[in-house]
């Protein structure tokens, strides 16, 4: 749908949080369209589908889950600012989770989305940190939900509160995992946005994985009047006086905005910024000329970016049938401290996590047609690029069975060494590669740029960041991101921007 070249507001991207900003804009009678690369809506939180059957990529669970009723929850937040009913999410909850350290996860904690069993395991498992850890969560939850972004580091806040480094390790794991662009530790802020979401309250999952969500989202941004362009990228932005003047698409079409919001991260938004002093035309016609880098005014900040691969086997059967009980997700590390960096070899597969989407609580009578087995760990970037495309798949194939291997030291032991094999019916594996080709995310970094923007703000008065680089993260804070920047920084001025 195109029904003109100018828009109230231009949003790049149409991930989580881009979308959620378009049907809060649209809400409110905005002229808004949604310019997306790919053909597909849904960024980093997206589905593809091989020989029939589709695959989820990022969703592993939905965070800040909470019970119906529960007030003062971003999930709550988030509902009500989109005009949505919490029904249409289909949210089903986490069953439980486990972070385990050691060879074979001898020290370990488990979770659910009642908190009290973290705080009953961390008692028994470490009883003298135990009264530090009950004020710890009373600081989070004093903590408000969208932080300043001070910079602090959460791993030297735990060291001083705590004073149990393995404690401190397996607490940060998961919401590392989950959340960090940052090597070895969480801006303080985000620790406490990340340990309410998973801790405090926790894991849900829709059914049907990401797909239906995404068509909810496709179905408000519909009916409030909001536009979407698919396969039609933005190539340039033209900036004149303190402003983006123009986009300019990959076809050459030129668009028009009075604010333009960006989903697409800081490092991926400052490449499109032309030179201050170039014209809509000079830029139209210099196609060749190097984009802006992280010097450019959206400002993307120093740092290593975290990337990551996904195993994903398909089962021709639940895996509790394969003995591995019920738990939802595990995070394993098999050392006592977790060194959560980028890493020299293609894979680090000391580290990760297990996701067995079987095990939520579907209800009676629902539950998943095949078994599904997902494991993530670390990765190295630049040992996947420059790969042919044989080499490519040879390692592919060859981290995949490395992979597969040390996740299953974390499991329940006695099962036949091949019976992950013999009930795999289809398997896929994505890289730092393939996420920096489906997404646009430079080196593949899932979490961004390490330095974050929490006002969303850039030296480009009407550009502003939303999604991974504005701070939040996970399905919720993505989504939330999205509203926060349009009410912020386009609905502020007009009537009802904090209904």
């Amino acid at each position: 749908m195109n029904s003109g070249s100018h828009y109230d507001v231009a949003i790049i991207g149409a991930g989580l949080s881009g979308l959620a900003a378009g049907i809060r804009l649209a809400h409110f009678g905005q002229r808004v369209c949604i310019f997306e690369r790919h053909n597909a809506v849904g960024g980093l939180n997206g589905f593809y589908s091989i020989k029939g059957r589709k695959f989820d990529v990022g969703l592993h669970a939905v965070t800040n889950f909470v019970p119906p009723g529960t007030k003062g929850t971003p999930l709550g937040k988030l509902l009500r600012q989109l005009r949505l009913d919490r029904d249409e999410l289909d949210l089903c909850p986490q069953k439980v989770s486990r972070v385990a350290f050691g060879p074979a996860g001898e020290i370990a904690l488990r979770f659910s989305n009642d908190w009290t069993l973290l705080e009953s395991e961390v008692a028994g498992h470490f009883p003298r940190a135990a009264p530090a850890f009950r004020a710890l969560v009373e600081w989070v939850r004093g903590h408000p939900l969208a932080g300043a972004g001070s910079g602090a580091s959460a791993r030297a806040f735990l060291r001083d509160r705590l004073g149990e480094p393995v404690l401190e390790d397996l607490l940060l794991c998961p919401l590392m995992f989950y959340g960090s662009a940052r090597e070895n530790d969480l801006e303080l802020d985000q620790f406490a946005i990340m340990f309410r979401a998973l801790y405090l309250e926790g894991f849900a999952r829709p059914l049907g994985g990401v797909r239906p969500l995404l068509r909810v989202l496709l179905d408000k941004y519909r009916a409030a009047g909001g536009e979407r362009r698919m396969a039609c990228g933005v190539r340039r932005i033209v900036a004149a006086a303190g402003r983006a003047e123009a986009l300019i698409l990959d076809s050459g079409e030129t668009i028009t905005a009075t604010h333009v919001l960006s989903s697409i991260g800081a490092v991926e938004t400052a490449a499109l910024l032309a030179a201050p002093e170039e014209t809509v035309e000079s830029a139209r016609a210099d196609e060749g000329a190097a984009p802006a880098t992280a010097a450019s005014p959206v400002g993307a900040g120093p740092g290593r970016r975290l990337a990551f691969v996904e195993t994903i086997a398909v089962l021709d059967r639940p895996p509790a049938a394969l003995g591995w009980g019920d738990e939802t997700i595990v995070f394993f590390n098999e050392t006592e401290r977790f060194d959560y960096a980028p890493p020299t070899l293609p894979v680090d597969v000391r580290s990760g996590i297990i996701c067995f989407p079987n095990n939520f609580e579907y209800g009676p009578g629902r539950a998943l047609a095949e078994g599904s087995v997902r494991c993530t760990c670390l990765a190295n970037y630049a040992a996947w690029a420059g790969l042919e495309e044989g080499a490519y798949r040879a390692e592919k194939q060859r981290w995949f069975d490395r992979i597969q291997a040390s996740a299953q030291r974390f499991l329940p032991p006695g099962q036949p060494p091949d019976g992950l094999a013999r009930a795999t019916v289809a398997t896929d594996m994505f890289t730092p590669r393939t996420v920096e080709r489906y997404t646009g995310h430079r080196e593949g970094a899932i979490y961004g740029s390490p330095v974050k923007h929490p006002d969303g703000a850039t030296a480009l008065a009407n550009l502003h960041l939303c999604g991974t680089d504005q701070g939040l993260l996970g399905i919720v804070g993505a989504m939330l991101s999205g509203i926060a920047m349009a009410n912020r920084h386009v609905l502020a001025a007009g009537a009802g921007a904090a209904a």
